[in-house]
């Protein structure tokens, strides 16, 4: 059964956007009707970007760790567009193998940075435009988020932090701006096949099913939703 949205209208603005989760989204929402802004360091043309602009998706490069960036940019799309309605947050990294005694602080560091800082900064600069539109935000955590694990310790931390950043963003806005978050296992994505080329890559959820559940929670579907971690692993 295919479910539609009509985001008609809004304007949402989707950060790791040329990655497989963060193309799906913009696809899903410009499908929608949304006016998309969609942020990223990658641009389109790069070889390892998925992302395919048209008129009703607009690119914003932007490095969301650097706050002074994050700021320029929604004041950029404000300009621009007039609103923001939905924020997804996207942009994110996986790094793993090595006991804690044995990663390095820069690895650390690097997670903190790609995969919470920058759902903190984006979630903080959209915000005052959210509330205003009585907007909602979707951020990704992780299956693992819910339990310490054998060598992925800083990632699961960092997805941690996400689901705990949504819950703050619910009580912060109750009433107002509803916050939510989606927790995948492994995502059929090219670079997952490349990494794990024996696994059962039946099982792995498609990004564009990930993305119709990050639109039903930014619709009036949802309206009652705000807090909530919600799991998109299917049988993976």
């Amino acid at each position: 059964m295919s479910v539609t949205y009509d985001f008609s209208e809004t304007v949402a603005v989707v950060t790791g956007a040329s990655g497989a989760l963060g193309s799906a989204a913009v696809e899903r929402f410009r499908d929608a009707g949304a006016t998309v802004c969609a942020v990223d360091v990658v641009e389109p043309d790069a070889d390892d970007s998925l992302l395919e602009p048209d008129d009703a998706v607009q690119f914003y490069e932007a490095d969301l760790t650097n706050e002074d960036e994050v700021a320029e940019l929604f004041e950029a799309i404000v300009d621009e567009h007039g609103r923001v309605d939905h924020l997804l947050n996207i942009a994110g990294t996986w790094m793993g193998g090595q006991h804690l005694e044995e990663t390095d602080l820069e690895e650390f560091d690097a997670l903190m940075n790609i995969s919470l800082k920058t759902a903190f900064l984006a979630s903080k600069h959209a915000l005052p435009h959210l509330q205003e539109s009585e907007g909602s935000i979707v951020s990704v955590s992780a299956r693992s988020s819910l339990e310490g694990g054998e060598g992925d310790g800083p990632y699961r931390i960092t997805k941690a932090g996400i689901r705990i950043l949504t819950e703050t963003l619910a009580e912060e806005n109750r009433g107002v701006v509803r916050a939510n978050c989606v927790m995948p296992s492994v995502i059929d994505t090219p670079m997952n096949r490349e990494m794990m080329p024996d696994s059962d890559h039946d099982s792995w959820v498609d990004p564009l099913e990930i993305a119709d559940v990050m639109a039903f929670l930014c619709s009036d579907g949802a309206s009652v939703t705000s807090g909530a971690a919600v799991p998109v692993y299917g049988e993976a």
